[in-house]
This record gives C-alpha cells, sequence and structure tokens, in this order.
C-alpha cells in the first residue's frame, strides 16, 4: 500500500539541522546565503503530488475490481447502508474548511490561530475515524461482515483502505502542529500547506468511494 505523507516528509527532511526557507528570490538551486545547500520548497510538493498519484493508482485499481466483480454475477447482494457514513462525510468536509482556516491564520501570522483550527482539524480527523468504527458495528449488528458477500467485502475493504490513510493524514498533522520548525530545513509554512493539500484529496477521495459503494451496493 503507497506510504503516508509523514513517511515522505521524514524521508526528505531526515537528517538535517538549522535552517531557514529558500529565499523568494529563487535560489532553485539549492544553494543558501552561506553557500550551504538547502532543499527547493517547492521539491516538498513534488512529493507529495508523486505520493498522491501512486494512492490515486492504488484506489483506481480497487474500483476497477469493484465494478468488474460486481458485472460477473447475480451473488451481489445489497445492504442497509449505515447512516452514520452521512456524518462523517460532513465531518470530514467541514475539516477541510477548518484547515484552510488554519492556513490563512498562519500566513497572517497568527500562530494561536493557526493551532486552534490546526487542533480542530486535526480533533474532526479523528472523530471522522471513530465514526466509521461504528458504521462497522452497525453492519455488524445486521450480521454484515467482510465474508458475508462481495459487496460487503469491497465496503469494508475500500473503507478500511481510506481510513489507513487518513491515519496518515492525521499523523502529518500532528507532525505539523508539534515539530519545531525552527531548526528545521522545511519551513513550518510548506508543512502546513503539503499537509493541506494531501487532506484536501483524502477529503475529495472519500466522497467519491461514498458515491461508488452508495449507488453500486
Amino acid at each position: 500500500m503507497p506510504g503516508t505523507i509523514t513517511d515522505e516528509i521524514e524521508i526528505i527532511d531526515a537528517g538535517h539541522g538549522g535552517g531557514t526557507d529558500v529565499p523568494a528570490g529563487g535560489d532553485d538551486d539549492g544553494e543558501g546565503s552561506g553557500g550551504s545547500w538547502q532543499m527547493p520548497q517547492r521539491a516538498y510538493f513534488t512529493v507529495i503530488q508523486l505520493g498522491i498519484a501512486g494512492i490515486t493508482m492504488f484506489f483506481m485499481a480497487l474500483t476497477s475490481s469493484f465494478l468488474v466483480r460486481k458485472g460477473l454475477g447475480n451473488d451481489w447482494v445489497a445492504f442497509s447502508f449505515p447512516r452514520i457514513l452521512w456524518v462523517n462525510t460532513l465531518i470530514l468536509v467541514a475539516s477541510s474548511f477548518t484547515i484552510q482556516a488554519a492556513r490563512r491564520y498562519l500566513h497572517e501570522d497568527q500562530r494561536a490561530a493557526f493551532k486552534r483550527w490546526w487542533a480542530l482539524t486535526t480533533g474532526l480527523g479523528i472523530l471522522f475515524l471513530g465514526g466509521q468504527l461504528i458504521a462497522w458495528r452497525q453492519l455488524a449488528r445486521q450480521g454484515v461482515f467482510l465474508v458475508t458477500n462481495p459487496s460487503s467485502s469491497f465496503f469494508y475493504v475500500l473503507t478500511a483502505a481510506h481510513g489507513l490513510h487518513l491515519v496518515g493524514g492525521i499523523l502529518a498533522l500532528l507532525y505539523v502542529s508539534q515539530r519545531n520548525w525552527q531548526r528545521s530545513r522545511m519551513s513550518l509554512g510548506t508543512a502546513a500547506d503539503v499537509a493541506s493539500i494531501y487532506w484536501h484529496f483524502m477529503d475529495g477521495l472519500w466522497v467519491f468511494l461514498l458515491a461508488l459503494l452508495y449507488l453500486g451496493r
């Protein structure tokens, strides 16, 4: 399964000491004013784009399997969709707005407000995962399990895969909020922007999966 954003950030950022952002004037070759090499900030965006591309390919493969398996025979059985999934969707969509608010406050150099809205986004992500566990328990009470039917199998696999990748996003949010960025080559602003790109992608991916599962059940 593709790695999470925290893995990608750590790979690039590991082993570096103190430093500052690359000047806006364009030291694209990675040379700082003191002659020491610095990672261009745009490189982090390239890494997250590659990571998102890999995750997209993974879920597209699962989606293709879902559609092919559904059309193979008459053993596909619909089940009652847990209503809490709609609440979960609203929670995750709301978290996209809160993370945007956090970024806006950061760019305005209002650090206290940034931390509050960033923490709220993290809390909403954790709340979403809790709601997913409740949805699984509701299905279990209906007698719908992983091996009950191909339709339920895909439901569990797709939601679990998304949940695992969302855990990576939550770890990234915690990483951004807890790290001492004054001792990093990567700036707090760049880290927040990269993490928000991944978070918005997880939000959009969930909306797509929910539509797929609901319409294809």
